[in-house]
């Protein structure tokens, strides 16, 4: 008799227009996350950044948040703050206008710039959870499509759905851009390049990408045609998206009047943890960090050299040979590839590592590929068990620098 009913509500639920489905994961994921931030809350004491007046609106404007209402409000400094040494200080160069300023202006009916961005937030997860699903459906199929959306909707990131942090607006349009390459929709693509240019770091990456996936189609020229008006597309858009990539650096150098003024920037947040004075160097980030690392926890530094080693290589198997990972198709682990290296190039990993993972949110889909219902209920305990332990330790006890999410 169990079993039967249990059948029949599967049978209801996938009568259910996707859409609706979406919803109802996407939402009952919300609270989970608000029951999490609310427990956070109550455990946030008289030490930690927050205080033991701390509830989920101080949350929603907590860390990096505080940068991009800073943005809205006061702009950018014309003139670089200096610390004691005479290096360039943390300061708002860091962070891109878009989200900043969108959340003003949503935020102006609610007399509020917390309310603008956390609005921008919810509804950006939503679609990005829709956009994921049609991504991904024809690839792996409806089901573990379906699973998918719900471990990206509940997973270990699942707080910077409620949160005021550029990273799922960022992901939004990465998804859509994404969608519209595989459907060589490529017109739509060049103002979604624009807007992703300015939102959050990371458009060099999809620069990567789209030369990747133009090689693609030229190698598979004569079982997969590849037309004119294809080639100048695909070489315009990573013109666009390599123009505006850098474009940042430029805008911060001629308003300062410093060339260098958002390496230097983003260069200070890296000294917090007693590296990167002597400039930006592609790749040493990742070398320093797994010498510092393997020293801070007592082991030798060579180690972490070694342990990098291993974990680029296993990356790269895993894109290249991985079953679950093929099924995704050749251009999503074209883009899996470029954002690691991305990553590889240009950063220090330290708290915000996890964070920075949100554009890898395709991968979803080979985490959902086995069929296994013990796999993916188990799977989806580990997300949310993994979003409760990355809550607690950013937010309920966050009081320093390697507690940033």
């Amino acid at each position: 008799m169990a079993h039967s009913a249990l059948i029949g509500a599967a049978r209801r639920w996938a009568r259910i227009p996707i859409a609706a489905r979406i919803a109802v994961v996407y939402v009952v994921g919300r609270l989970i996350t608000t029951g999490f931030l609310q427990l956070a809350a109550h455990l946030s004491g008289p030490g930690t950044r927050f205080g033991t007046d701390a509830n989920i609106g101080s949350f929603v404007l907590g860390w990096d948040a505080q940068w991009y209402w800073l943005v809205a409000w006061g702009g950018y400094p014309s003139a670089l703050p200096l610390t004691e040494s005479g290096q360039v200080a943390e300061n708002a160069w860091a962070f891109m206008p878009v989200y900043a300023y969108a959340a003003k202006v949503i935020g102006i009916p609610f007399g509020s710039w917390g309310a603008g961005a956390l609005l921008i937030s919810l509804v950006a997860g939503f679609f990005a959870c829709l956009m994921l699903y049609r991504l991904l459906h024809q690839r792996i199929g409806s089901s573990a499509a379906m699973w998918a959306v719900t471990f990206f909707a509940w997973g270990p990131l699942a707080a910077l759905f409620q949160v005021g942090y550029a990273e799922v607006l960022f992901v939004l349009l990465l998804l859509i851009a994404l969608d519209l390459v595989a459907r060589r929709r490529f017109a739509w693509v060049y103002p979604v390049v624009l807007v992703m240019a300015f939102t959050r770091p990371g458009i060099l990456a999809f620069a990567l990408y789209l030369g990747l996936y133009g090689i693609l189609r030229w190698v598979r020229r004569r079982t997969d045609p590849l037309p004119a008006r294809d080639v100048v597309h695909i070489v315009a858009l990573g013109a666009l998206a390599t123009v505006t990539g850098f474009a940042w650096q430029v805008a911060a150098g001629l308003v300062t009047g410093d060339s260098g003024a958002y390496l230097a920037t983003e260069l200070s947040w890296r000294r917090n943890w007693g590296v990167g004075s002597e400039g930006f160097m592609p790749f040493d980030g990742w070398v320093q960090a797994a010498q510092f690392w393997f020293t801070q926890w007592g082991l030798p530094g060579w180690w972490g050299l070694i342990a990098l080693i291993l974990l680029v290589v296993g990356a790269g198997g895993a894109l290249l040979f991985a079953p679950p990972v093929r099924r995704l198709g050749v251009d999503l682990r074209l883009w899996s590839a470029s954002y690691l290296l991305y990553l590889l190039a240009v950063f220090f990993p330290q708290s915000s590592t996890f964070r920075l993972l949100m554009p890898l949110t395709p991968l979803w889909g080979a985490v959902a590929v086995p069929r296994s219902r013990v796999y993916r209920y188990g799977m989806l305990l580990v997300c949310l068990l993994g979003q409760w332990l990355w809550i607690y330790h950013v937010y309920a006890l966050g009081n320093t620098f390697w507690q940033v999410p």
